[in-house]
């Protein structure tokens, strides 16, 4: 499959949910589902549903998540980030519908970057508010969500400095979740923490310098993650703080 052919099932798609045939729409994207179909074709089809509104396109979603296909959850949440600018909510609760029922970790990360991480980016304050009330789920693919959502920001802020204040604030949204005991969970917080190193080190040195002087202990990969980035000798500071 090409590009042209990705925008024109999406259109397709679009146009027979629109006209309430979501029986064909689905059928139409089952033999693409099934390929290994790349995850830039599948967000263009995803893309063409933003003129769908969420009434008509929700049942069309259900389908799409009982398929269980890894790329179902990429076309999931590529529609829910077209909603951002008008349902900011709506896409967000969703989404953390579809992070649960999916249950498994590509289906997170996929669900996490495309809708929290691109509402931090282009809604930070609302969308910030929204995350703070998931690190507390009982789930731990939402609490994992909460950490590749502030990866892909962190990885699109490129280290402005004009965006230190948000990178703090992310940081703040990270830290009761560091002393997070399940491995899965655990992984995606230390994605957050590892791309924030990359892009704002001091701060995120400065941060963990802080949990490790107060003695909050946290599960090795959760600090070998955030540590990965910084420069050697933040990492030598680190390590004999440590010892």
């Amino acid at each position: 499959m090409n590009t042209a052919q990705a925008r024109e099932i999406g259109s397709k798609c679009a146009g027979l949910i629109k006209s309430g045939k979501v029986d064909k729409a689905e059928a139409l994207l089952v033999p693409v589902l099934a390929e290994r179909t790349p995850f830039r074709l599948l967000d263009m089809i995803g893309d063409a549903l933003e003129e769908v509104d969420f009434a008509r396109v929700d049942p069309f979603l259900e389908r799409i998540a009982a398929l269980d296909e890894e790329g179902s959850w990429v076309v999931i949440a590529s529609v829910l980030r077209t909603f951002l600018g008008v349902d900011l909510e709506g896409a967000l609760h969703r989404c953390q519908r579809y992070i649960v029922a999916a249950d498994a970790w590509y289906a997170a990360d996929s669900l996490a970057e495309r809708v929290p991480g691109e509402a931090l980016v282009g809604y930070f304050n609302p969308a910030l508010t929204i995350l703070k009330e998931w690190r507390g789920s009982d789930n731990q693919w939402i609490r994992r969500a909460v950490g590749v959502s502030v990866h892909f920001w962190a990885k699109r802020s490129r280290g402005e400095a004009a965006l230190v204040v948000q990178a703090l604030q992310l940081l703040d949204l990270l830290e009761p979740l560091y002393t997070e005991r399940k491995l899965k969970a655990v992984k995606g917080i230390g994605w957050g923490l590892k791309t924030l190193g990359r892009n704002y080190p001091e701060l995120v040195e400065v941060f963990l310098e802080r949990q490790i002087r107060e003695g909050i202990r946290c599960r090795t990969p959760m600090i070998d993650k955030a540590k990965e980035y910084l420069p050697q000798p933040a990492k030598d500071r680190l390590n004999e703080l440590e010892s």
